[in-house]
Formats: C-alpha cells, sequence, structure tokens
C-alpha cells in the first residue's frame, strides 16, 4: 500500500472530498423512502393536512438537492483523484523503463510494456475512481438502509439473516475465480499488441514477402485467444447478475408475503412496508456494488501487480557507484581488459571471450569478421549498453563503470545497426544529437553524412516530414540521416554499427573521408561488412566466433591473418567477376 499511497498522498484532498460527498448522497437515499413512507401512511389514514404535506415536500426536495450535490462532487473528485493517480503512475513506469538497460527490456515484451502503461494502469484508474464513488456509498447505504429497516420491523429484518450469508458466499466464489481468469486475459492483452505492433512496424517486409495471409492468421490466433481469455473473465461477472438477482428478487418476495399478512392483521401500515421494500433494495443493491467494486478489484489487482513488476525490476546498469561521476570523455582512447560477456548468465558459451584490444585515441579502426561473431556486441559495451561479465573497458584510462551513464553516453555517439528515425520533421530528427544546434551545423552535419543532396530535392527540405519509423525515406536516406544526426553531437568517440551497408561505395568513401578531415579528433570505430569499408582504418580488427583473431593494417593482416585474406579475395573476386 505504501506504493500506491505515494500517488494518493499529493491529491489527498481530492481523495477525502469525493468519500464525502457521496455519504452525503446516501443520507439522501436512507431518508427518502422513510419520508415517502410518511406520506402514504398520512395519505392511507386520511389525516395528512396540508402543512405536513407541505413540509415533508419541502424536506424531500431539500434531501433530493443534497443528493445531486453529492452524486456530481463525488463524481467530479472521484474522476479528478483518480486521473491524476493514473497520470502519475504512468510517467513513474515510463520513467522506469527508460531507465532499463538492454538486458531489462529483454526481460519483457514490446507489446507488454506497451499494454502495462496503458491499459493496466487505465485498469487501475477505474479502479480507483470506482473505488472513491463507492467505497463509503455502498457500505454506507448498507448500514444506514439497515438500521433504518431493524428500526422500522426487527422481525421482519430476519430475512436478511438468510439473503446476506447467500450473497456473500456468491461474492467469494465469483471473485475467487475472477481473480485468476483476469489476470490471463491481460497476458493475451500483451500478445494482441505484440502482434500487431510487430506488424505494423514491418509492414513493408510483409508485403514484399506477399505473408499478408499469414499476418492474418498470426494476428486472429492472437485474436481468438484474447477473445477466449476475455469471455472466460466476462463469463463469471455473467453469472454474478443472474444470482445477485435471484437472491434479491427472493428476498423481496418474502419481505413482500411476510409484510402483506402483517399490514392486513393492522400491525403495520402500508407505507412502512414501502419504505422497508425500499430499504431491502437498497440493502441488497448496496452489496451488488461491493461484488462489482471486488471484481474490478480482481482485475485491478492482476494489473496492479503486473505495473510493480515493472517498477520493482532491478536495474543491472546504474551510476550509483561511479566514482567520477563529474568526469567527461575528453581524449576517446579505449581500452578492452579480459573483457568476457554472455547474453544469458547460465549460457556456457560466452559471446565474447577474453578480449583484450587498445584503441588509440583519435584513430580510425575497421571492425570486420562473420555475422554473429560479436562486433556489435563489442561495441555496445563502450557507452554501456550492456555490462561485461568479467574484465574491464576503460575509456581515458577509467572504467566505464565510474563514468555517469549520462556523461559517458554524452561522449559517445552511435550510429546503430537498425536505423531508427522518429515521427517528425528531418530537422527536428537531427536535433537529437545537439537540441540547440544551429541552421548552419545542422547543415554542416549533413553535408558531412552527404544527407544534403536528397534533404535539399524534398519540397520542404529539413521541414519534411518524416512518418513513423522513416517509413518514407530510403535505407540509404535513413542511414545517412542518423549519422548526421550522431555528427551534430559531436562525440569524442564515434561508432557506425555497418551503417553504411544501404550507401553505394562512392557516397561511403565521401562519408570516411569527411570523418579524416573534420572529426580527425575523434576515435571513430566502423563495423562493417565490406571490406572496402575498413581498408583505410588505422587499424583493423578482425573477429571470429567472439575472439580477436587479427589486428593490424590492411597490408598487416593481408601478410599474417588467413581469415581477413579469405574475406579480402572472396569480396574482390566477386567485385572483378
Amino acid at each position: 500500500m505504501k506504493r500506491w499511497f505515494k500517488y494518493v498522498k499529493p491529491y489527498l484532498p481530492y481523495f477525502i472530498i469525493g468519500p464525502v460527498c457521496m455519504i452525503v448522497e446516501v443520507i439522501g437515499e436512507v431518508l427518502m423512502p422513510k419520508f415517502l413512507a410518511m406520506i402514504i401512511n398520512g395519505g392511507s389514514e386520511e389525516t395528512l393536512t396540508v402543512l405536513s404535506s407541505v413540509g415533508t415536500t419541502v424536506l424531500m426536495i431539500i434531501t433530493a438537492v443534497m443528493m445531486m450535490v453529492g452524486g456530481v462532487g463525488g463524481a467530479y473528485f472521484g474522476a479528478k483523484a483518480s486521473a491524476n493517480f493514473a497520470a502519475d503512475l504512468r510517467k513513474d513506469v515510463f520513467s522506469k523503463v527508460q531507465k532499463y538497460s538492454f538486458s531489462n527490456i529483454d526481460k519483457f515484451s514490446t507489446g507488454s510494456l506497451v499494454t502495462r502503461l496503458t491499459n493496466d494502469v487505465t485498469q487501475l484508474q477505474n479502479f480507483v475512481n470506482m473505488l472513491l464513488r463507492m467505497c463509503l456509498r455502498s457500505p454506507g447505504m448498507l448500514i444506514g438502509a439497515l438500521i433504518m429497516a431493524v428500526t422500522m420491523r426487527p422481525d421482519l429484518s430476519l430475512v436478511f439473516l438468510v439473503a446476506i450469508p447467500l450473497l456473500l458466499i456468491a461474492i467469494a466464489f465469483i471473485i475467487k475465480i475472477g481473480f485468476t481468469r483476469f489476470a490471463k486475459m491481460q497476458t493475451k492483452i500483451d500478445g494482441l499488441n505484440s502482434t500487431v505492433q510487430e506488424n505494423l512496424t514491418n509492414v513493408r517486409v510483409v508485403k514484399s514477402f506477399v505473408r499478408e495471409d499469414f499476418e492474418e492468421k498470426k494476428f486472429k490466433k492472437a485474436n481468438g485467444e484474447l477473445k477466449n481469455a476475455g469471455m472466460s473473465a466476462v463469463k463469471v461477472m455473467i453469472f454474478m447478475s443472474p444470482v445477485m438477482t435471484i437472491i434479491m428478487n427472493l428476498t423481496t418476495l418474502a419481505v413482500l408475503w411476510f409484510g402483506a399478512n402483517i399490514v392486513l392483521s393492522g400491525d403495520m401500515r402500508i407505507g412502512d412496508l414501502s419504505a422497508f421494500i425500499t430499504y431491502v433494495t437498497q440493502i441488497l443493491s448496496s452489496l451488488m456494488m461491493v461484488t462489482m467494486m471486488l471484481m474490478n478489484s480482481s482485475r485491478a489487482m492482476a494489473s496492479a501487480k503486473r505495473i510493480a513488476e515493472v517498477l520493482d525490476e532491478k536495474i543491472d546498469l546504474s551510476d550509483e557507484l561511479a566514482e567520477f561521476k563529474d568526469n567527461t570523455v575528453d581524449r576517446g582512447e579505449i581500452e578492452f581488459k579480459n573483457v568476457t560477456f554472455r547474453y544469458h548468465k547460465n549460457s556456457e558459451e560466452p559471446v565474447l571471450n577474453k578480449i583484450n584490444l587498445t584503441i588509440p585515441a583519435g584513430k580510425m579502426v575497421g571492425i570486420i569478421g562473420s555475422t554473429g561473431c560479436g562486433k556489435t556486441t563489442l561495441v555496445s559495451m563502450i557507452p554501456r549498453l550492456y555490462d561485461t561479465d568479467e574484465g574491464e573497458i576503460l575509456v581515458d584510462g577509467i572504467n566505464v563503470k565510474d563514468y555517469s551513464l549520462y556523461n559517458l553516453r554524452e561522449g559517445v555517439g552511435m550510429v546503430l545497426q537498425k536505423n531508427v528515425l522518429f515521427s517528425g520533421t528531418i530537422e527536428e530528427n537531427l536535433k537529437w544529437g545537439d537540441q540547440d544546434a544551429t541552421e548552419e551545423e545542422i547543415k554542416l552535419a549533413s553535408d558531412y553524412a552527404q544527407a544534403s543532396p536528397f534533404i535539399d530535392s524534398f519540397k520542404d527540405g529539413s521541414d519534411t516530414v518524416i512518418e513513423q519509423g522513416g517509413v518514407n525515406v530510403s535505407g540509404g536516406q535513413k542511414q545517412r540521416l542518423c549519422i548526421a544526426r550522431a555528427l551534430l553531437k559531436k562525440p569524442r568517440i564515434l561508432i557506425l554499427d555497418d551503417s553504411t551497408s544501404a550507401v553505394d561505395t562512392a557516397t561511403e568513401k565521401r562519408i570516411r573521408e569527411a570523418f579524416s578531415s573534420e572529426l580527425s579528433d575523434s576515435t571513430k570505430i566502423i563495423i562493417a561488412q565490406r571490406i572496402t569499408s575498413v581498408m583505410d582504418a588505422d587499424m583493423i580488427v578482425v573477429m571470429n566466433e567472439g575472439e580477436i583473431t587479427g589486428i593490424g593494417t590492411h597490408s598487416e593482416l593481408l601478410e599474417s591473418n588467413e581469415e581477413y585474406k579469405e574475406i579480402f579475395f572472396s569480396q574482390m573476386d566477386k567485385k572483378e567477376a
């Protein structure tokens, strides 16, 4: 409860005023049948005076107005409190996800995180809103109506000794079944969201491989599983309604049967019987409202558990123990010392095994090797996207774990294998590198990345809107925009992870030339599949199966490294052919 009270505390007045308003409405609902009984009793006995009639009517009008004010106030403050509660909770969950390392994110699917941030938080919001409107209203009406009924006719109230236990047994049974079913339903929502997101993100691939039918079947399966899980949960609610109605109707019939006999015997007035029946309805209705609240609580508890999993996830990358938080990356010298890494900590085979490598500051370094040999993993550990299992990585002689994450990553510009652009204009995307960049700086970075020609060809230039995921630009254009974005950052270490694969060799050469002349002081690391991309590097690193098998210049490796020679001649032969 302490966790959730954090989101209640700032809006405590709303959480108090809302239920108080509902109590005002409850008082009115409990008094109304009594006033009505007075009028009926007086009318049936022909003793109702004009004065008493007007007085009772005025009281009823005042009570109705109080009920209206209480009801509107309760609804307003309940909505305000729950909306603020949800907004703050959603913000904290999103902030926590932003702090996740790659390995943390790997534990949750993207679709699951989206569901937890949206659907699960909404479930909690709805429950808080219902709780504020019902937590005092339902028990208040139950207690108030029960007191009035017992006071009015104790013997007739014995009917509740049968009805209320039956209702409580039904409620307990329904809630027990409902919790697991609602939890399962939320999991199926995760699956559906993941399927939809994956399809829409990769819609071009789907169309190019003519896999629409396959994707429709996949969606149909996920949608069907959600439907079945939803129906399974809804059946509990469907079953609850008739059970509650039957108990309520049987109780009302019992009261009418016994009450009518008492009225006929002259021991009870007709208005009192009418009021008693109203109180019976209020008591049983309040129990139904409690049941609905408890049913929603079972779904909310399932959502709360899922949200708590995100908030409780231990972030395995932090800078809390960093010794040099104020230090920034200055020269860009990098050293790997006996670095070993596994994606799965129980895995016997490491992705990187005993890596030792020194990259001097300001040099251009190429990394080449077979697919899956650990090239991307190696460079991802420089800005601490992952942490080493063994060994250490030094930047400017300082362990990367001793930098603040902000200062370390601010000093490293990285263009990932999967180029990502965001919705917005080209200029807004480029300013991710430097939000304060001037038009001249943006133009210069675009020139270096060879992006200016196609940007200028667009009607709106740098104001051209990029659609979600950059689907309205080509792969090569996307790569050059991502390079320009990284250059605007003016990093001391620039990492290009196969980021020119969609660019022709002539354009790629001009990009490399720009790096050599304009980024001479920065350390540049280029991961590539094409050997022409790294031939001119100051140092080339050859990797195979998580190990470094060769280090040297192009000419040195051609003489000493069999793997490099094999890559070189296989690509050169293809080029000549």
